[in-house]
């Protein structure tokens, strides 16, 4: 069968998984948004279904006035004796720190945070024991992959941490996880930095301490230096076996917005690459050491059927799953309905770090239709593609001395400019329309059944490459003035 990637689209980076049973569950960063860390499960590799957060209580994670691309980095997921762990780490606070549950579909722990510094934690269990990595600084100074014994009950250290692996001398060395295949231990992790350069590289011992030989043909997998290719950016990588006996890696990349236009918007996404061990124990993986837009394989069935939605509404999405916050919401401020959404604006705007009344979903492609009638008393509310505080467009409904308008504002850095208006009079109802294509936004008002053109602003400028962070572009749905009220209605979100 052939099948396609990214396999979840859209801002979900830094993906780990695991396997329990026949059921493979999946985490991804989440930054700034809240509930964090999403998690998803499958069945079959390719068709995932997000169930739940990880962190859904303002008292598991920190983000009152985290910036953007701050807050919940490179989860992992793991499972032991019937448990589920996610350890991450907050990096706005520095702090590396687990959850756990032993229901899957219900709520995790408080936290549990662990004396060992670095990012991108990871949890091994073997025989009792648990050990703890991330990749930093160990208790002698000495950079890399660090790893200490702790207590999975309390995270206490039981060992001082200690320097495993230096890399392959790639920059940014990040993501290790370990794992235990045929008797030796793998250990795998990202070099390169999360942009161009990313790659997986691993080495193997004999022991869960190393000492550990690098694979000799590192990187395992990238696709750097391959120019006029639209998939960027592979590295973050996490290694499963399926139930066939079968290896595969997934990991994080990115679409850039054209073959030969190096900006990407969509945030990073996740992808899934086949794994094939040799007989002497090393493995390679993807197209040549490289990742395809899609694999032509015989290890998944004819019968898995490989679906995408095409439609999002208020109807077919859920407030809890599909929807997010910046940083801690103010609950009195959403009233969430199943065929509308009441917002109440605060002082707080979406130029500041802070939590302005905004909920939002993820950009899942580029080629876009979306639309939402907004009713507006007082202030200011609409449609707001957003980056982050500095970068987004918005196309909204403000009040005026003498009635109500529509405005196009981009905000690209330091420029704030309001480009286009349409007088609406005494009416406070519109109908918004944003159509997005790879390289275009284009914002209408619908008026007397015609769509009006108000103009239309670059992708580029809401990227990465422009805007830098490590997010995407969410749809978002905003109120701001300390007496806004706005009923958003009909929202649709057509992928073409």
């Amino acid at each position: 069968m052939k099948y396609n990637n990214p396999v979840i689209k859209g801002f979900y980076p830094d993906p780990s998984v695991c396997k329990v049973n026949n059921t493979y569950y999946l985490v991804c960063s989440s930054f700034q948004y809240f509930p964090g860390v999403p998690v998803f499960e499958s069945t079959d590799l390719l068709n995932w279904k997000q169930i739940g957060h990880c962190l859904t209580r303002k008292s598991q994670i920190q983000l009152g006035t985290v910036s953007s691309s701050g807050g919940v980095f490179a989860p992992t997921i793991r499972h032991n004796n019937g448990r589920f762990y996610m350890v991450t780490t907050n990096d706005t606070t520095h702090q590396n720190f687990y959850v756990w549950t032993d229901d899957i579909y219900g709520e995790w722990s408080e936290p549990v945070y662990v004396d060992q510094g670095g990012i991108d934690p990871d949890l091994y269990f073997e025989d009792g024991k648990t050990l703890f990595m991330s990749n930093g600084f160990d208790d002698n100074g000495i950079p890399g992959v660090i790893q200490c014994e702790i207590d999975i009950e309390t995270g206490s250290k039981l060992t001082p941490s200690r320097s495993v692996w230096q890399g392959t001398g790639g920059r940014y060395l990040e993501s290790p996880h370990l794992y235990k295949i045929n008797g030796r231990y793998y250990l795998l992790a990202a070099e390169g930095g999360t942009e161009y350069g990313h790659m997986v590289t691993y080495a193997r011992g004999d022991s869960p301490s190393g000492p550990f030989e690098p694979y000799a043909d590192n990187p395992v997998l990238t696709n750097r230096n391959k120019g006029g290719y639209e998939l960027q950016g592979v590295g973050h990588s996490d290694l499963i076996q399926d139930e066939q006996g079968n290896w595969w890696l997934f990991h994080l990349g990115f679409r850039q917005t054209g073959q030969w236009l190096t900006y990407h918007h969509l945030g990073r996404e996740v992808f899934l690459t086949p794994v094939t061990f040799g007989e002497d124990g090393w493995f390679t993986a993807g197209h040549n050491g490289t990742v395809l837009s899609s694999f032509e394989t015989d290890r998944i069935p004819d019968a898995v059927i490989q679906q995408e939605k095409k439609s999002y509404t208020f109807e077919n999405t859920d407030w809890n799953l599909d929807w997010a916050y910046l940083r801690h919401p103010v609950a009195g401020n959403y009233l969430l309905e199943p065929e509308k959404v009441t917002l109440t604006g605060t002082g707080v705007t979406l130029d500041v770090p802070l939590s302005p009344t905004f909920i939002g979903l993820r950009q899942r492609d580029f080629n876009a239709v979306i639309s939402c009638e907004v009713s507006l008393t007082n202030g200011e509310a609409g449609i707001t593609l957003y980056m982050d505080e500095h970068h987004h467009y918005d196309l909204a409904v403000r009040q005026e001395k003498n009635g109500y308008r529509v405005i196009e504002r981009l905000n690209i850095g330091d420029i704030k400019s309001i480009e286009h208006e349409a007088d609406l009079g005494s009416d406070s109802h519109a109908t918004l329309i944003i159509k997005a294509s790879p390289e275009r936004y284009s914002f209408f008002l619908l008026a007397d059944g015609k769509e009006i053109l108000l103009g239309t602003a670059q992708t580029r400028y809401l990227s990465s490459e422009v805007a830098g962070g490590f997010t995407g572009v969410l749809i978002g749905l905003y109120a701001c003035g300390e007496d806004a009220t706005a009923e958003f209605s009909k929202f649709s979100c057509e992928y073409l």
